[in-house]
């Protein structure tokens, strides 16, 4: 490598390692890979909510990265509601390992809307969370693993 390179190579570590320094300082964070299915996630539990003259959930975004954490938690171990309650959640719908972030918010949640009403919990549980009158708000979480996509909804 030439001196010229090494220069070169050595100023733009420097400009790199002062935008990275200059962003942790400002407090920026990191873009959301799952922002936009986060949102959809909460849109479409609150449009089968209307269905039932519901009040919509709020989207509980501070606990966005630990239900990242659940779901990723979950995926690693292959064990749905391996990670529950380790956000606060008082109760929590997964989709485990769907073909994609959008199939989980299209196809699970429809399948889990599905279920319902009815007793007893273990058959309608992820309809009664879904429509419950006792939470308040929703974080959506997502995890890509092994090709597949495990997704959470933490309900509080």
């Amino acid at each position: 490598m030439t001196t010229r390179c090494r220069r070169l190579r050595t100023a733009a570590l420097a400009v790199l390692t002062a935008v990275a320094m200059s962003s942790a300082i400002l407090g920026c964070e990191e873009e959301d890979r799952w922002g936009a299915f986060r949102q959809d996630c909460v849109d479409k539990i609150n449009s089968y909510r209307a269905t039932l003259g519901l009040a919509p959930y709020q989207r509980w975004a501070s606990a966005e990265s630990c239900a990242d954490s659940e779901a990723a938690s979950d995926g690693a171990t292959g064990t749905a509601h391996g990670a529950f309650p380790s956000c606060g959640e008082n109760a929590q719908n997964e989709c485990p390992g769907w073909p994609s972030a959008q199939a989980c918010i299209e196809g699970c949640l429809d399948m889990m809307w599905a279920e319902g009403p009815g007793e007893p919990f273990s058959e309608h549980g992820h309809f009664i969370n879904m429509s419950s009158t006792g939470y308040t708000q929703v974080a959506c979480g997502f995890a890509a693993v092994g090709g597949t996509v495990w997704a959470v909804q933490d309900f509080r």
